[in-house]
C-alpha cells in the first residue's frame, strides 16, 4: 500500500529529533565529562609528611600560584583543571658515602677534595635540611624552580615535585656543588696528616712542618673542618638559591680516607715498620740472652764451686757415677 504524504513527513521528522538527540548526547559527552573530570580533580589534600604548591591550569585562567596547601591537611578545593605540586615537608637528609646503595647517588660517592698538600682527601659525610614552609617562601621556591627540569643521575629529567626521582635531581644539580665547593675549601687549610695521621708514614715529614709545632688530633681536626662547614654553609645555599629555601642545615663529616694508592703504599710502609719492630724485638732478646750468658760466666769465673754446683745441678736424675774431666765419667743407671 502506498505511503501517504503525511506519513512521509512524519518519518522524516523523527528522524530529524534523533539526529539533534544524538548531537545533543554528543554535545554533552565532550563539554560535560572533561568538566565533570576537572570537578573531581579539584579536590585535592595532603600527607602528613608533604606540602604543596597549587597552580591555575584552566582553559581560561593563568598559570600562577594559586594557594598553598599544609601538611596533613583535609580535603581541599583546588580549582578545575589545577596543577598540584607536592614537596617534602620534614627533614631531609643528602648522604654522600662509599658505601655502594646507601648514598643519595647509586654506586660510590665519595667528594674528592685536595689538602694543603696536594694530596686528594675523600670525604664522606651526610647534610640535614627542611624545606622551608612559609607560604610566601613557598610559591617562591616554585616560580623559581618549580617550573624547570632538573636531569638524574639516570639521565632523565624531573621537576623537583615529581616524587623521589626529581627531588633527588634537583639536589645533585643545585645543592651538590655547594656542598663540594665548602668541603674544597675547607680541606685545603689542612695537610694530609693533619686528617689522616697515617699519611705521614709515606710522606716527607719535614715538609711544610714547622719544627717544635705540637700536632692537634685528627678528630679535633676534622671538628673544625664540620663546624667551618656548617658556619659557611647556610650562607652559601642562600646565595645560591636566592632565598632562605632550606632551614636547619647541618653537614655530619663522618670519614676523611685517602686514595687507593696512597692507602696502599700506607698498607706496605705499615707492614715493613712491623718486620723492623719484629727484627728490633729479636734483636733486643738476643742481646738480653748474651748479656745474661756473660753475667752468668763472669759469676762462675769468680766462683769455680758455683759452676760445679750448677753443673750437678744440670745432670739427669738417678747418675749413680760422675767423673769430671772424664768423658766417661757420667753413667746412667741401667733398666
Amino acid at each position: 500500500m502506498p505511503r501517504t504524504p503525511s506519513s512521509a513527513s512524519g518519518g522524516t521528522s523523527r528522524r530529524s529529533y534523533r539526529g539533534i538527540a544524538i548531537l545533543a548526547i554528543l554535545a554533552l559527552i565532550v563539554v560535560g565529562a572533561p568538566a565533570l573530570i576537572g570537578a573531581f580533580s579539584g579536590f585535592e589534600r595532603t600527607s602528613g609528611g608533604e606540602v604543596a604548591v597549587v597552580r591555575d591550569g584552566g582553559p581560561l585562567d593563568d598559570n600562577k600560584v594559586r594557594q598553598v596547601i599544609d601538611p596533613g591537611s583535609g580535603v581541599a578545593w583546588i580549582g578545575w583543571w589545577s596543577q598540584i605540586h607536592r614537596y617534602p615537608a620534614q627533614q631531609r637528609f643528602y648522604t654522600i658515602t662509599s658505601n655502594s646503595g646507601e648514598g643519595e647517588k647509586s654506586g660510590v660517592d665519595v667528594v674528592n677534595v685536595p689538602s694543603s698538600d696536594g694530596v686528594n682527601m675523600g670525604i664522606e659525610g651526610t647534610l640535614y635540611f627542611g624545606l622551608n614552609l612559609d607560604h610566601r617562601t613557598l610559591e617562591s621556591f616554585d616560580d623559581k624552580f618549580g617550573t624547570r627540569k632538573f636531569r638524574s643521575t639516570n639521565g632523565g629529567t624531573y621537576y623537583p615535585w615529581e616524587g623521589d626521582e626529581g627531588w633527588s635531581a634537583f639536589l645533585d644539580q643545585i645543592i651538590r656543588p655547594v656542598i663540594d665547593n665548602d668541603l674544597r675549601t675547607q680541606i685545603n687549610n689542612f695537610r694530609c696528616a693533619e686528617l689522616v695521621s697515617s699519611c705521614a708514614l709515606v710522606q716527607n715529614n719535614s715538609a711544610g712542618q714547622q719544627a717544635g709545632m705540637p700536632q692537634q688530633g685528627n678528630n679535633a681536626n676534622i671538628a673544625k673542618i664540620q663546624n667551618a662547614v656548617n658556619t659557611s654553609l647556610a650562607e652559601d645555599l642562600k646565595s645560591t638559591l636566592g632565598a632562605d629555601f632550606l632551614t636547619n642545615i647541618h653537614f655530619n663529616l663522618s670519614r676523611v680516607t685517602l686514595p687507593t694508592e696512597v692507602q696502599e703504599a700506607v698498607n706496605q710502609a705499615q707492614a715493613a715498620f712491623a718486620k723492623v719492630t719484629e727484627a728490633q724485638a729479636k734483636v733486643a732478646q738476643a742481646r738480653a740472652e748474651a748479656e745474661a750468658n756473660k753475667a752468668r760466666q763472669d759469676g762462675y769465673n769468680k766462683c769455680p764451686t758455683c759452676a760445679e754446683i750448677e753443673k750437678l745441678k744440670a745432670l739427669p736424675q738417678g747418675i749413680t757415677v760422675y767423673a769430671p774431666g772424664n768423658t766417661g765419667g757420667v753413667a746412667l743407671p741401667t733398666k
